[in-house]
């Protein structure tokens, strides 16, 4: 049985990790409400520019003049798994859900065959991806000294996947992330960037009809890099939200919990410390009748 002084110890320590948990997730509840509002902001431009360009691309069709971004190499042989995480941990399973889900991908792609290649956004993602698939990995972008997200980042991801794929290291690229609802809720989300799938609905056939200078497939061959390099920032941004949102639930049950062992802590120390006194004042009165 510990005694007092060991009890009083732990209690001071659980009150200072309590005071850390709740700091923890005040500053992730500040810093969730400009993530959040970044993320739903960069959602209509996402799937606007998902629908401009299927409208282009359907004007073009599957012909020989289609960017080889949006038709593919014709194979599915190599696959590239973009798979983006946090820099930092304390935030509940909001890495090892976007890992899990990356993990599960390239299972059942090895076991039909297929070669996997991995690129790991963010810290965490690549300490939890390197125990099984460290040999997969062939590239990892760290961005903890980036102050503030934006666009660059992204954008220097999605040339560096493209010039990768335009050397022939792979045919399918798939960006993994973690989409955000609420505080309590990240849905862990798969999309296929290359190939280039048309991520928004055509206008339909009662729309007017567009005539594009230059040709369309030459607004393509800008349009899809650009819209590669959307969809990773839209990815970043869900994924700041999802951090911040998942950090303030995991902190908020950490305080919830160093209070309820504090509770215990202190109960055990007052039963021990009464069983004390009340041993002492036995032992005095003993003493008293002895004499």
């Amino acid at each position: 049985m510990p005694s007092l002084k060991d009890l009083r110890n732990r209690i001071s320590s659980v009150k200072a990790t309590q005071k850390i948990t709740k700091a923890m997730q005040m500053v992730a509840a500040a810093k969730l409400r400009r993530a959040q509002e970044a993320a739903e902001a960069a959602r209509p431009y996402s799937q606007r520019m998902g629908a401009v360009l299927a409208n282009v691309a359907q004007t073009l069709g599957d012909g020989d003049d289609a960017p080889k971004l949006m038709v593919g190499t014709g194979r599915s042989d190599t696959h590239l798994l973009l798979v983006c995480t946090a820099e930092r941990g304390l935030c509940g399973g909001f890495n090892s859900s976007i890992a899990r889900l990356a993990r599960e991908h390239a299972r059942k792609l090895i076991a039909e065959g297929k070669t996997v290649k991995i690129i790991t956004v963010g810290k965490k993602g690549f300490d939890i991806l390197r125990r099984d698939y460290g040999s997969h990995v062939i590239d990892r972008v760290d961005l903890r000294d980036v102050k503030k997200l934006g666009f660059g980042e992204a954008d220097m991801i999605g040339k560096k996947v493209i010039d990768l794929f335009e050397n022939g290291e792979f045919d399918v690229c798939t960006l993994f992330f973690s989409e955000f609802k609420s505080v309590i809720a990240q849905i862990p989300t798969a999309q296929q960037i290359i190939p280039a799938s048309a991520g928004g609905e055509a206008e339909s056939a009662g729309a007017a009809v567009y005539e594009y200078e230059p040709d369309a497939g030459a607004i393509l061959e800008d349009l899809i890099p650009r819209n590669i390099s959307v969809q990773i920032f839209r990815a970043l941004l869900e994924n700041a939200a999802s951090e911040q949102g998942a950090r303030m639930s995991a902190m908020d049950n950490a305080t919830r919990n160093a209070g309820e062992m504090i509770d215990k802590l202190t109960m055990s120390y007052n039963r021990q410390r009464q069983a004390q006194i009340t041993k002492e004042l036995i032992e005095i009165i003993s003493g008293a009748e002895a004499l």
